[in-house]
């Protein structure tokens, strides 16, 4: 049965905060706010916040940059998933990934509906794993990321959440780039 084993500690886990936008700044960004403030109130740590334009290779400098940072485990990403002609986050994140994670989208839509209904199908969501870093894109409502945060994210970096999740796996999430070190290719 899902829930808490209490037996087991709170392991507190890095994350990275990055806002998309061409409008934006940190005083009005109230979904980068919004997510950092559920991660401190989780009692994880906050990394790192930045905002960025919503340009391809901006945002992957940054995720590049946070994905190398040993102080990050995590990366949310606000902004930027929808399908106007600005809205690039999948395209410069899903190169990025050495491992996709299609169950996020799936289950994002799924808490989505039961709030908005259809409107669910105009997001672009997706995650996946930069090295041995977690990466997620979320919509750039603060609502959205609320849902995200509530029903899928908090849950899975809580390490006492059973049957699984996602801070038990960290510690093995590069093993597949460890197979061929020292081989000659």
């Amino acid at each position: 049965m899902p829930g808490i084993d209490e037996s087991r500690p709170f392991l507190p886990v890095g994350f990275a905060v990055l806002t998309v936008s061409d409008t934006r700044c940190l005083a009005d960004d109230r979904s980068g706010a919004t997510l950092a403030a559920a991660i401190e109130a989780a009692g994880h740590r906050l990394a790192a916040r930045e905002i960025v334009t919503d340009e391809v290779e901006a945002i992957r400098a940054v995720v590049r940059r946070w994905a190398g940072d040993p102080a990050v485990d995590a990366i949310l990403t606000t902004g930027g998933t929808g399908f106007t002609g600005r809205d690039v986050t999948p395209e410069a994140l899903e190169p990025l990934f050495d491992k996709r994670m299609d169950g996020f989208s799936q289950v994002f839509h799924r808490v989505s509906y039961d709030k908005i209904g259809t409107s669910t199908i105009q997001s672009r969501a997706t995650a996946g794993v930069v090295g041995s870093t977690f990466v997620f894109a979320l919509p750039g409502s603060p609502g959205a990321c609320r849902d995200a945060w509530d029903h899928i994210l908090q849950p899975q970096f809580d390490y006492r959440r059973m049957p699984c999740n996602f801070v038990e796996i960290m510690p093995r999430l590069d093993e597949h780039l460890k197979r061929g070190a020292g081989k000659p290719a």
